[in-house]
């Protein structure tokens, strides 16, 4: 798709957009309904690496304000099942990271905020706003105030009653950002991030690296492909498993070495849920990681 018809939605857009600070700022003061002051430019696919050992991450917009909160936003078009469990590991990376060797009091570690705006409802209670703080589940009253608030954002809300309606605008803007749609846009800091929009499409050294981003994807994708043929053999080894055959048989017959079938049939047997193919994968690839 065009940069040109391409939605806020869509990360690289997003990315490009929120690397202005009065455009992230404008965000960020909608989102939480309260002025909020940025210390310098947002930082954009920020890579967060603690050792060579251990897997990195690339948070979409990075900010600290002048209070020292840290603010990492996330856009999510696409409905993923480790949505929550990524949100953990972000606020441990960003945690590492806000200490300096050394400093033995806690208490210094600024207060952070995982935003992770979605394009559909991932807990399903119609909610525009999740969020989620730690509390004591014997005395719900006690909150652990660890400073870590985690909020999942969702433009496809139904409770316009709960929340501000300049909040429900841009959430809905989000998803439909059209000249068009910001016409009948009320909210003045919406609109600012409309014209941002306007801006960034217009631009043609970033039009130039949003082609360079889709080619990389596109290649991506290619190679993907052989993901794709792993689940299919999964899914042929689980319907074989299924009519009781051995494995040296289901490896003949599907024209597969025997340790092939040998490792996808180790994963299958270590899944809870032997019928998810997508699980098993993710066990399989576990296990050759492990093996390496």
């Amino acid at each position: 798709m065009p940069l040109k018809n391409l939605n806020l939605s869509n990360r690289f857009l997003f990315d490009e957009v929120m690397e202005d600070v009065q455009t992230h700022q404008n965000a960020l003061e909608i989102i939480f309904g309260k002025e909020i002051s940025l210390l310098d430019k947002p930082q954009t696919e920020k890579e967060f690496r603690i050792s060579p050992l251990i897997r990195s991450v690339r948070m979409d917009v990075f900010a600290m304000d002048k209070e020292q909160s840290v603010y990492n936003t996330e856009m999510q078009d696409q409905k993923k099942k480790d949505l929550a469990k990524r949100s953990r590991y972000y606020q441990s990376m960003i945690d590492t990271s806000l200490l300096e060797p050394g400093i033995p009091n806690y208490n210094l570690l600024s207060q952070s905020f995982i935003i992770i705006i979605t394009t559909f409802d991932l807990f399903g209670f119609g909610k525009y706003v999740y969020t989620f703080e730690p509390r004591c589940r014997e005395v719900p009253e006690c909150a652990l105030a660890d400073g870590a608030t985690r909020i999942f954002l969702n433009t496809k809300g139904k409770n316009d009653d709960e929340i501000s309606e300049e909040l429900a605008e841009f959430l809905h803007y989000i998803e439909n950002s059209t000249d068009a749609a910001a016409d009948h846009i009320k909210s003045a800091k919406v609109k600012a991030i409309h014209d941002r929009v306007r801006k960034v499409r217009a631009n043609e050294e970033i039009g130039v690296r949003y082609m360079q981003a889709w080619e990389e994807k596109y290649y991506e994708r290619e190679e993907g492909r052989n993901e794709g043929e792993q689940i299919r053999l999964i899914r042929q080894v689980c319907k074989k498993i299924a009519k009781g055959k051995a494995k040296a048989v289901i490896a003949e017959e599907l024209e597969e070495e025997l340790h092939v079938i040998e490792r996808i049939c180790t994963a299958i047997s270590e899944c809870e849920d032997s019928s998810n193919c997508d699980v098993i994968y993710d066990k399989l690839m576990e296990n050759s990681f492990s093996d390496t």
